[in-house]
């Protein structure tokens, strides 16, 4: 039944479509809404990629990725010197993601919806363990850029005693929560994250306005990013105001947890149970 009424539907809509005229069906393609099908396999083809890539390759955007999020770290604390309100300094959050989502370096964060769509349309061992080396050397490359970047803004020559008052009292908050606390505010953020991800493909060309709003709301918000927040961290440890152990226990690995749930568990497979009867018909 339900085959016989989507052969009339599409039956339907093929006869509207050749009743208009050429211009219109230009224009009527170009205003035509992508389906959730249609997302999943372009992020599926992606994440296919990105499995692939080599060593090399995931290391150094990876490196490159966590060097130049840590832009939002540091344009935080830039418009936090003139004001602290969140409203105004959460825009300077945003400048990192820009360039990194747009410059198409490997961001954690990104990684768990992308390697999961084809993880979840394909299951297998070999392909759980190229996930799990992907996500493995992402991470350890995107906490090293960021460790290397805090590690120059606390230098005296990189910043003003004043923007370095800002970068302490902008990295101290990030310190100052519990591990379960991270864990619930890294959920929102990996959630956040993962559908920028899911919405790419069909934002063309508003996907920096889409980028600037989503990440906004995670600073606004007070949300948790395991990746800009390993940076503030970072820069605390470097300055002696945290201790290693204090920040991979309290901050670092709560918040990717919980930005691996949000990301994965809740955002990837309730899409992928959405549309996972009309992917394996």
């Amino acid at each position: 039944m339900n085959t016989i009424q989507s052969s009339n539907q599409s039956s339907h809509s093929a006869e509207f479509v050749s009743q208009l005229s050429p211009e219109e069906q230009v224009i009527l393609e170009e205003h035509k809404r992508l389906s959730s099908q249609i997302l999943f396999k372009i992020i599926r083809q992606e994440g296919e990629e990105e499995l692939t890539r080599s060593l090399q390759s995931l290391a150094f955007s990876a490196l490159a990725a966590g060097i130049f999020v840590s832009f939002s770290f540091f344009f935080r604390s830039v418009f936090y010197m003139y004001t602290t309100h969140t409203v105004v300094t959460s825009f300077g959050y945003t400048v990192g993601f820009i360039i990194v989502i747009l410059g198409r370096m490997q961001l954690f964060t990104e990684n768990p919806i992308t390697t999961m769509v084809p993880l979840l349309s394909e299951w297998s061992w070999s392909r759980l363990l190229q996930v799990l080396r992907l996500w493995t050397i992402v991470f350890l490359f995107n906490v090293l850029g960021t460790a290397l970047a805090a590690y120059f803004l606390t230098t005296h020559y990189a910043v003003s005693p004043d923007l370095a008052a800002a970068l302490h009292a902008v990295a101290s908050h990030i310190m100052s929560a519990p591990a379960p606390d991270n864990i619930i505010r890294g959920i929102p953020a990996g959630i956040l994250i993962a559908a920028i991800v899911w919405a790419m493909p069909q934002a063309g060309h508003f996907s920096l306005f889409m980028i600037m709003f989503f990440i906004y709301f995670i600073s606004l918000g007070g949300f948790a990013h395991v990746i800009v927040g390993s940076c503030e961290m970072a820069y605390e440890i470097f300055l002696g105001q945290a201790t290693l152990c204090d920040g991979l226990f309290r901050f670092l690995l709560p918040t990717g947890l919980g930005n691996i749930l949000g990301g994965t568990v809740v955002f990837t497979l309730l899409i992928y149970g959405q549309i996972s009867k009309e992917i394996r018909s």
